[in-house]
């Protein structure tokens, strides 16, 4: 089948995070099929990553199996594909696969492909494919960057903020602390901190994504809690310093998913890119220098309007392929 038709067929096999067992089952036995020794890997019941080899690759093509709810039901036209996954990263995979494929036909040797599960919800799949031993010096990671080579991604930090404060009647609300109020006061001093910048990567982000507390409205709040996310440039440990200082010991802070900012390698001869997301690379890092590319934009990802263009999907097969090959050109002793 041809990258558009397996791009197709990837997108009707649901694999909505914790469920990736079909699409790596379906993964396994095309490449086991295209001569490939395939491995997988599981990384909690029914979640297997899929490790794909011919020979000792010391360059791996490699991205992630699931995608995030709802499904979209896949359709195309003249110059799009839609549908659950289409650019992340189910068209990602289809063009990595048929890359490997025109690599194989160019009798070039030594070919990995590495497709991993639960990169939209906290990347466990990442942190196991990490202990494969391999002699990869380049991870070739695909995420929707508009077919531009993505020189730096911001890092992620992902904190819960608790407060507690005392119910009462509403009619007497000095009789009570009002856990709302508490955390509205910590939020908006958040807002108002200086957040680190970086000249390359821009600057840091903080989004409030969740608000929830109380019992009543004529009920002093006994309770709150906020979820926040930050898009960071520099390290998780430097913006849980700041947070801390902050929050000043007002709010309990629970962590719940932290990765660095990472700059990746870049390459002569391609448009380049920064992007705010954030990907499996902080969590590979045994799989060599990494690079960040792929075709779509992650724009249209996580919408019910997903897409990825014919076009840049088939221009990819091709830039996967020569990327594999210059850089292992690159990674032979001089």
């Amino acid at each position: 089948m041809n990258v558009f038709e397996l791009t197709r067929r990837l997108i009707e096999i649901p694999s909505i995070s914790g469920n990736e067992k079909a699409v790596a089952e379906f993964l396994a036995d095309y490449l086991s099929r295209a001569g490939f020794v395939v491995e997988l890997q599981e990384v909690a019941e029914n979640r297997p990553n899929v490790y794909a080899r011919r020979g000792e690759p010391v360059v791996v093509m490699a991205t992630h199996t699931d995608t995030v709810p709802p499904d979209v039901e896949f359709r195309e036209d003249g110059d799009f594909i839609y549908g659950r996954g289409a650019c992340d990263a189910k068209g990602i995979i289809a063009a990595m696969v048929k890359a490997a494929e025109r690599l194989i036909e160019e009798k070039v040797t030594d070919i990995g492909l590495l497709f991993i599960v639960g990169e939209e919800a906290g990347s466990p799949g990442a942190r196991a494919a990490n202990d494969i031993p391999n002699h990869s010096r380049y991870l070739i990671n695909g995420e929707p960057t508009e077919s531009k080579l993505a020189l730096g991604s911001k890092g992620a930090l992902r904190a819960r903020l608790k407060v507690e404060g005392r119910a009462a009647h509403s009619a007497y609300p000095e009789m009570g602390h009002s856990a709302i109020d508490k955390l509205l006061d910590i939020l908006a001093d958040l807002r108002q901190t200086n957040l680190p910048t970086d000249n390359t990567l821009g600057a840091t982000t903080m989004n409030i994504g969740v608000i929830a507390g109380g019992v009543a409205a004529n009920v002093i709040p006994p309770h709150a809690e906020a979820e926040l996310m930050f898009r960071i440039v520099t390290s998780a440990d430097a913006i849980k310093r700041v947070l801390e200082t902050t929050v000043n010991q007002r709010a309990s802070i629970e962590y719940t998913f932290a990765c660095d900012a990472v700059f990746m390698e870049s390459l002569e001869g391609f448009a380049t890119a920064v992007v705010s997301f954030t990907t499996d690379i902080p969590l590979l890092t045994n799989w060599g220098k990494p690079l960040l590319f792929g075709p779509g934009s992650i724009l249209d990802a996580h919408t019910a309007n997903e897409k990825i263009a014919k076009l840049e999907l088939t221009q990819a097969v091709i830039t996967y392929a020569d990327m594999v090959k210059f850089l292992q050109l690159n990674a032979r002793p001089n």
